[in-house]
């Protein structure tokens, strides 16, 4: 059996540490991936995904990452119950995250900045970086 999923999406909001009952750090975010078809009206719909994080990828996501970076999630699908405040029960459908790898942040495209094999130098930089790297 295998129970896995890998999602590449945007942060709809910047992710907050919690403290679960246990004592363990959480955060929960919330990803908006677009899906690679559009629909009949010729658009592109976005699928919003709850994330749950844990320990030390939710403190580390929470510190790097802000509303609109792009970040890759593997984890595994996972289903619980939850009552709403008048009593009804739903199943509801979570990502529960073992990896979160930040992929771009709004503040990586700085207009005095230049990407150099996946690595960000300043225009200064740039092209003694460029020279160096094609000897």
């Amino acid at each position: 059996m295998l129970n896995q999923v890998i999602l590449v999406g945007r942060l709809v909001k910047t992710p907050d540490l919690f403290l679960a009952d246990s004592g363990k750090k959480g955060a929960m975010v919330t990803l908006a991936v677009s899906r690679s078809f559009k629909n009949q009206n010729g658009e592109y719909d976005t699928d919003f995904l709850d994330c749950t994080l844990w320990t030390g990828v939710a403190e580390n996501t929470a510190e790097y990452c802000k509303t609109g970076d792009i970040i890759g999630v593997r984890g595994r699908l996972q289903s619980r119950i939850v009552e709403k405040e008048d009593g009804t029960k739903y199943k509801k459908m979570e990502i529960i995250a073992d990896k979160v790898t930040f992929l771009s942040s709004k503040s990586d495209k700085k207009e005095d900045s230049t990407y150099v094999n996946d690595s960000v130098v300043s225009n200064d930089d740039s092209e003694s970086k460029k020279k160096k790297n094609d000897k």
